[in-house]
């Protein structure tokens, strides 16, 4: 008999039903990817993440694919350990993850985790993608790509609150997602932004750390700021904290378990 312990957490959030919902699946050992995806798969959340306890392996899946960085599924696997009582106040551990190793630290303001600084290539819009976004040429600033995602900044807080993409016809390009952002005109956060990723089975992400990393790029530049906060803009809606340095990008956020319980593995 094969007993993991499972959890579902709402990450960049302090209060339940808000922040992305992750699931946090720990066991002695890793499991198949097959088995990976189907809890994923029967969670049916944005990101279950998935930690092998003897190896400190970490690894995110959608209920359709693996993907290589998951911000709020390492902050959520962070936050269960420290309710476990295996990372205590004031202590770093260490993921391993196919981005390379992912350092979190628990601190009473919330958690952090330093990501890697990613590179933000400058690009030209993709008419089809804007249409199917509902946006207008004449609202977008910058374009840029980073991996195989893209960043798009327009004119207004306005015009990503508004967005009500076509994920039909976003479905049939080809793409892996989409960050759409905007200076706030809020003055207790510095950015807002939504997150759309169909092609992963994720139509629109609640709160989407690895996406605040190449927010954190942009926006540290053109608003001259090292610290920022971020808002995504999403129906749950969640908050970030980030501080850019040469060598990493450090994601804050609060976390909050919704449940916790046993999947007897035997029963496949």
């Amino acid at each position: 008999m094969m007993i993991v312990d499972i959890y579902q957490v709402d990450a960049f959030s302090a209060s339940l039903f808000q922040g992305n919902p992750a699931g946090v699946c720990i066991s002695a050992s890793m499991l198949d990817e097959a088995t990976m995806l189907a809890i994923a798969e029967e969670m049916a959340v944005s990101e279950t993440a998935f930690l092998a306890l003897d190896t400190m392996s970490l690894r995110w899946f959608t209920p359709k694919v693996e993907v290589a960085l998951c911000g709020h599924g390492t902050l959520a696997t962070a936050h269960v350990l420290a309710e476990r009582g295996e990372v205590k106040m004031g202590d770093s551990v260490t993921f391993n993850t196919q981005s390379g190793p992912l350092e979190v630290t628990v601190k009473r303001e919330g958690i952090a985790m330093a990501f890697p600084v990613p590179e933000l290539a400058e690009v030209t819009p993709n008419p089809s993608r804007l249409e199917a976004l509902g946006l207008h040429g004449s609202v977008i600033r910058a374009s840029y790509c980073f991996g195989e995602k893209e960043l798009l900044v327009v004119d207004s807080e306005d015009d990503v609150k508004a967005l009500s993409p076509d994920f039909a016809a976003l479905n049939t390009q080809p793409g892996r997602g989409v960050v759409v952002t905007a200076a706030s005109s809020d003055n207790t956060v510095d950015i807002v932004s939504r997150y759309f990723a169909p092609w992963v089975g994720v139509n629109e992400d609640p709160v989407t750390g690895s996406a605040h990393c190449a927010l954190a790029v942009y926006w540290s530049q053109a608003l001259s700021k090292k610290q920022l906060i971020g808002y995504q803009a999403s129906t749950r809606g969640g908050q970030i904290k980030m501080t850019l340095s040469e060598d990493h990008v450090l994601l804050q956020g609060q976390t909050v378990t919704v449940f916790s319980g046993k999947l007897d593995l035997s029963k496949k």
